[in-house]
C-alpha cells in the first residue's frame, strides 16, 4: 500500500534526478561543443597531465590507465561522433527536462519514448565499443525512465481526482 510519505519521497527523488540529469545534460552540451574543437593529442596530453602523479606512483593504476586507453583508442570519427551525440543528447534532454519540471503531461510519454530510444541506441553502441561510459549513461537513463513513468501515472491520477472533486462541487 502506497502512503503519501512514500509518494512525496518518490517525487523528491524524481525532481532531484531531473536536476542532476539537467546538470549532466549541460555538461554533455559543453563536452560536445568542446569535442568538436579538441584533438586526440590534446586529450592525450590532458589525461597524462591529470594522472601524472598516479602514473608516477603506480604505472598500472586502474583509473589512470582506463582513461589513457580510452583516449588512445579514439579515432577522429569516434571523436566527431561523440561530439555530435553528446550535443544532440544533451539538448534534447534539456528540452524534455524543462517540460517535465513544469509538469506538462504530454512531455511524460514523449520523454519515455525518447529516453527509451537513447537507451536502445546506447546498448547498441555498447555492443560495438564496450564503453563503460555508455553503460553508466544507460543506467542513469533507466532509473529516470522508471521515475518518469511513476510520476506521469501519479500526476494523471492526481489531476483526475482533482477534476472529479471539482465536478462534484
Amino acid at each position: 500500500m502506497k502512503t503519501e510519505g512514500n509518494e512525496k519521497l518518490l517525487r523528491a527523488i524524481f525532481d532531484a534526478s531531473l536536476w542532476l540529469k539537467a546538470a549532466f545534460a549541460l555538461s554533455e552540451v559543453a563536452g560536445g561543443i568542446a569535442a568538436f574543437f579538441v584533438s586526440k593529442q590534446f586529450l592525450l596530453g590532458f589525461v597524462q597531465w591529470v594522472f601524472q602523479d598516479e602514473f608516477a606512483d603506480d604505472p598500472h593504476d586502474f583509473i589512470a590507465t582506463f582513461f589513457l586507453h580510452s583516449v588512445q583508442g579514439l579515432t577522429s570519427g569516434t571523436l566527431n561522433f561523440a561530439a555530435a551525440y553528446l550535443l544532440v543528447h544533451g539538448v534534447i534532454k534539456l528540452w524534455l527536462i524543462g517540460g517535465l519540471l513544469r509538469e506538462r503531461l504530454w512531455y511524460y510519454p514523449t520523454a519515455l519514448v525518447v529516453f527509451s530510444l537513447f537507451v536502445a541506441y546506447q546498448l547498441y553502441r555498447y555492443t560495438i565499443t564496450h564503453s563503460v561510459w555508455l553503460l553508466l549513461i544507460t543506467a542513469i537513463d533507466l532509473a529516470v525512465i522508471g521515475l518518469t513513468w511513476h510520476e506521469w501515472r501519479y500526476l494523471k491520477q492526481t489531476r483526475a481526482n482533482q477534476s472529479s472533486t471539482i465536478s462534484a462541487v
